[in-house]
């Protein structure tokens, strides 16, 4: 191509190979994190036999992320690949390649291009940074993860910026390491963004129970050498500082494309983007509900491993919908924590167990159907309730609300 230099492999790619086996034509994947690596195998496994190329970023072959936090900041694992045979893929795999722009018709990295007749846009999320020049570290990447873990020697005081999942998860492993931690955020609660207050303020025992100090309605300044420096003029020394206010989808290469963006890449129920031919995934897609009327963008691990089914079947001719109950789980202080769901439009919370002890749940309702479940410890409600919440059946409020009747049970005939 003009004005660009291509490798052996990619001046193959770029060749327009007669007799394509369907129509699909090549297929380009951009992201090689769980949700590209998975389109890609899924495409194999229905049956796609044409050209395929994995772009990613990292130089590192896909691994998964939810460790990071937990068995591996733990010491527990040293590796979270997935153990791919990339080679095994029949796929032109491209590590440490990072996507520039998208052309008329091709992909534009920074190393060449990339012609397809479909793309999948699979590039995740970034983390958010604070202010300031100091060093803020993040737990987004597995060089990121070994890097902090090395920092977590007993003694070492840990200041955390945030206390939604990450946070709480980061925190947990860290005083357990013996490190002083505090957790610095600026709502009134934990996970006030993510569940709510009522909800977050449950969490806050945990923290004491478990050596770390919390610090509430608190907010950053900037990131110093040193410490934090807070709004009102506190400040907070630490030896190690991770900030953890959340992500955002990674989609600042897309922007000059004329693709719709909405809090990420805008898909409809087919996974399909404004411009034909392009679809996306992962943490970077914005799909319609029509469960719950409205555009989802879930930041989980399970998006990144089932949606890719439906993927692959729309990208090769199909026409399937992709409309999941969102599910996530955490780890945190000795509590397993599990939701399923969407409480955003939820009319009332109903507990299952009481909410002081160690083992409940919170049940919200819409339209007399569950519509979301948090449970913690108890994996059969949450099992049950992603049931109920996939039926959208209604429900009698009173058997909801007794935890000695299964949530099965609650269902209305």
């Amino acid at each position: 191509m003009p004005g660009t230099m291509l490798g052996m492999a990619d001046a193959s790619w770029a060749a327009d190979p007669a007799g394509r086996p369907d129509p699909a034509g090549r297929i380009v994947v951009v992201g090689s994190g769980l949700a590209g690596l998975r389109t890609v195998e899924e495409l194999r496994a229905q049956g796609y036999a044409g050209q395929l190329a994995l772009i990613g970023a990292e130089s590192r072959p896909p691994y998964d992320r939810p460790p990071l936090s937990k068995q591996l900041m733990a010491g527990a694992v040293d590796d979270t690949s997935l153990r791919t045979e990339l080679e095994s893929l029949g796929a032109l795999v491209r590590l440490g390649e990072r996507a520039e722009r998208i052309g008329d018709g091709a992909v534009c990295t920074d190393r060449g291009e990339y012609p397809f007749d479909r793309l999948v846009i699979a590039t995740g999320a970034r983390p958010v940074a604070l202010p300031g020049p100091g060093q803020q570290r993040f737990l987004r990447t597995l060089d990121d993860a070994l890097a902090l873990r090395e920092t977590l020697l007993p003694g070492a005081r840990l200041a955390i910026v945030g206390a939604g999942w990450i946070g709480a998860e980061l925190a947990t492993v860290a005083a357990a390491r013996g490190c002083h931690v505090t957790v610095v955020e600026a709502g009134q609660a934990p996970l006030a963004v993510a569940m709510g207050a009522q909800i977050g303020a449950l969490t806050v025992p945990w923290y004491a129970s478990a050596g770390v100090d919390l610090v509430l309605g608190q907010a950053v300044e900037s990131v110093q050498d040193g410490g934090l420096a807070l709004a009102g003029g506190d400040w907070l020394a630490a030896d190690v500082i991770v900030t953890a206010v959340g992500v955002r989808p990674e989609v600042s290469w897309v922007e000059s494309s004329g693709i719709e963006l909405d809090n990420g890449v805008a898909v409809d129920a087919l996974l399909r983007t404004s411009r034909p031919g392009i679809y996306a995934i992962g943490d970077c897609a914005a799909f319609w509900s029509g469960r719950y009327q409205r555009r989802l963008r879930p930041e989980h691990w399970e998006v990144a491993l089932r949606g890719p089914v439906v993927l692959a079947a729309n990208l090769i001719g199909g026409s399937q919908r992709y409309d999941p109950v969102p599910y996530f789980w955490s780890e945190q202080f000795g509590r397993m924590l599990q939701y399923v769901g969407d409480h955003r439009n939820a009319e009332r919370l109903v507990w299952r167990g009481s909410p002081d002890g160690d083992r409940w749940s919170a049940c919200w309702l819409a339209g007399g159907r569950l519509a979301a479940l948090l449970a913690v410890g108890l994996p059969r409600d949450l099992q049950q309730g992603r049931r109920l919440i996939e039926s959208a059946s209604l429900v009698d409020e009173s058997r909801l609300a007794d935890p000695a009747v299964p949530l099965r049970a609650a269902a209305l005939e």
